[in-house]
């Protein structure tokens, strides 16, 4: 049974009232006031439905590179619940993952698949995928690399872009700053976590966007969702870099977002609507917008 609320109650009993005073004055006029009173009850009892009824809080935390989509997505739960607050806090795949396997998170988040061991206590699903495009400068001859040529390049044991079937010149690398989630993707899955040797490390993806167009000689990487026209995208092993090649997996430069939960405990209510909303097809362009790639559409 629906829960009346105080405006609903007031509502109805004042209409009632004034249909009980208005007998006298004909059946009409209290049918009148009976309907309209039904249809603001009904009108009140739509809106509450539409706002939401649920409250309290969802507590996820864990990979910092999911720190975009985890805002997009709770900005746009909070138009569906506006009674739930989802609380995030940037720790690290590794404590996400501890997080919602010790029960202090309701949901944990991981920028990497769940290693067989973790499987044991905790049940992954994945919401989005990171797609990293590799960018050069447009007067580049260079069109494809391998995963082991960037790993020499941004680790400086390729110096030169002749050495890769580009023109004489010194490889300019360009890359974000220390503790940004491209950045942190990138050089896990190129395995130079910590070893790059970068000329610039720039604070947002457009600042690198800009640099490699700049700079005929520099190399760079961004979330796919960023790059535009201005720059070129290298493929990776021959596959170019697409909604369509992160979602089939051909693409290598690309990782899963995942939401953790306990296997050994039942969501709160309102947690379990927060994931149903992150995997709906209602949460895609927010994941896109986000610099991500939608997995449900």
């Amino acid at each position: 049974m629906k829960k009346i609320t105080r405006r609903s109650f007031i509502t109805v009993c004042g209409a009632a009232a004034a249909a009980m005073a208005l007998t006298a004055c004909g059946g009409a006029a209290s049918s009148t006031v009976a309907s309209s009173a039904a249809e603001s009850t009904s009108s009140s009892a739509a809106a509450e439905t539409a706002a939401g009824t649920l409250s309290g809080n969802v507590a996820t935390g864990g990979s910092t590179s999911m720190k975009n989509v985890i805002a997009a997505l709770t900005e746009g739960f909070a138009e569906v619940e506006p009674g739930v607050t989802v609380s995030y806090d940037p720790t690290g795949s590794g404590a996400g993952i501890t997080g919602a396997t010790d029960k202090t998170l309701d949901i944990g988040l991981s920028s990497r698949a769940l290693k067989d061991d973790e499987k044991n206590d905790v049940d992954g699903t994945i919401v989005a995928l990171d797609g990293i495009a590799i960018v050069v400068n447009k007067a580049s001859k260079v069109a494809d690399l391998t995963v082991d040529q960037l790993k020499q390049m941004f680790t400086g044991e390729i110096t030169n872009w002749k050495d890769v079937g580009g023109d004489d010149g010194e490889i300019v690398l360009v890359g974000r700053e220390a503790g940004s989630g491209t950045r942190d993707g990138f050089e896990s899955i190129v395995d130079v976590k910590d070893s790059c040797k970068y000329a610039q490390e720039l604070t947002a993806t457009g600042a690198v966007i800009s640099a490699v167009e700049a700079n005929p000689l520099a190399v760079g990487y961004a979330s796919l969702s960023a790059v535009g026209d201005t720059v070129a995208m290298v493929t990776v092993e021959g596959v170019e870099c697409s909604e369509d090649t992160v979602k089939d997996g051909s693409y290598k430069i690309q990782r899963p977002f995942v939401f953790v939960t306990n296997k050994s405990a039942t969501l709160s209510e309102q947690a379990q609507a927060f994931v149903d909303f992150a995997t709906s097809k209602d949460a895609a362009d927010l994941i896109r917008t986000a610099g991500a790639v939608p997995v449900n559409e």
